[in-house]
């Protein structure tokens, strides 16, 4: 599914809809995030800063995202 088509989607009444466009957002999210976790490393940011802009400890971001 792509990013256009979820709009329509999220407000599907039909749940099979809706639920695909859940898991489409998911994984759009862990796209997100993995791209901006790699680009506060390239800045500098510690583990630390990186949990704490994710509202996570930097033990689980460090384990999910180590280098």
């Amino acid at each position: 599914m792509e990013t256009d088509d979820l709009s329509a989607h999220i407000h599907s009444l039909d749940p099979a809809v809706g639920l695909r466009a859940v898991g489409a957002l998911h994984r759009l999210a862990e796209q997100v995030e993995a791209a901006q976790v790699r680009a506060a490393r390239e800045q500098g940011w510690t583990w630390e800063q990186i949990g704490d802009a994710l509202g996570v400890s930097r033990q689980s971001v460090h384990a999910k995202y180590r280098e």
